[in-house]
């Protein structure tokens, strides 16, 4: 089972589109959305849900009032000012390090579950997809990204797919991390801005350290050249491919507000290119 992970090294780069793409594209493929942070592809894909899980992630203090003393250690010890004078916990600002309930003489206070988002097994037109949703403010994204990739890979062994496309977060944190992990390549969007640069240098530098096959896809590489060619060479002098670079066209805004890939959408020069890329990635998976 091949995996491929889809990231950049900043947001609004295009990857999402580019994965949608690729989906309308691979053949016996499971799909997975771990941006779970801001889950996108669901927009383009249209699940079908299927199942729903329950993700629990730090877990949240909880005060038996009954039990309670008032004598506000808990109170004094709480670095993040979760718990009030009152001794009623601030939910939204626990962070759940547990050191209330490690002070507490009572035994009044546990740590315990807290709801922190949803994983979803669902169907779409191209086949499977596993996703996710985190709630606001939640944390612990990277176990959540563990949750959707597992999630992935156990559909394709079940429904015996060979292959598994990640839409991946941005940046270069731990859930990038967590989506990046063991897989077979990554596939960097990025574009031709002096931010950009900086960030495709930092992700590579990850995919690296991680010892993960890395290929580069240029998105808008026409709207400054000058940079494209920077990143073209730099690519060249640290032996990274340039499997793509993709004009800019507002097909892709046209593509989106109707819900479809880049591919159903047009067969212009955009999606030629596309086709191409996706070609060159098949490849590059296949070594």
């Amino acid at each position: 089972m091949k995996q491929l992970t889809i990231i950049s090294g900043k947001g609004g780069t295009g990857k999402t589109s580019i994965a949608a793409a690729f989906a309308s594209l691979a053949k016996n493929t499971v799909f997975a959305d771990c941006d779970v942070d801001a889950a996108d592809l669901h927009l383009i894909l249209k699940p079908e849900i299927k199942k729903t899980m329950g993700f629990h992630g730090l877990k949240i203090a909880s005060i038996d009032k009954y039990m309670c003393t008032k004598c506000k250690k808990c109170y004094d010890h709480c670095k993040f000012n979760a718990i009030d004078e009152d001794i009623n916990l601030i939910r939204e600002s626990c962070e759940g390090c547990g050191v209330c309930e490690y002070v507490c003489p009572v035994d009044a206070i546990a740590m315990v579950e807290r709801d922190s988002g949803f994983a979803y097994i669902s169907d779409t037109r191209f086949g499977p997809m596993a996703h996710a949703m985190l709630k606001t403010a939640e944390e612990a994204s990277g176990k959540l990204v563990t949750v959707v990739r597992e999630n992935a890979k156990d559909i394709a062994e079940d429904k015996k797919k060979n292959q598994i496309i990640i839409d991946g977060p941005p940046g270069i944190g731990c859930p990038v991390i967590s989506s990046i992990s063991g897989v077979d390549l990554v596939l960097i969007v990025t574009e031709p801005t002096l931010s950009a640069i900086h960030d495709l240098e930092r992700i590579l530098g990850v995919a690296h350290h991680f010892d993960i096959p890395a290929v580069v896809c240029v998105n808008k590489y026409d709207i400054n050249r000058d940079n494209t060619e920077k990143i073209e060479n730099y690519c060249k002098n640290h032996n990274i491919d340039v499997v793509g670079k993709l004009p800019y066209d507002a097909i892709v805004t046209e593509s989106m507000i109707h819900e479809k890939s880049v591919i159903e959408f047009s067969d212009g020069e955009l999606s030629n290119n596309i086709i191409r890329m996706w070609g060159k990635v098949k490849e590059v998976l296949s070594r």
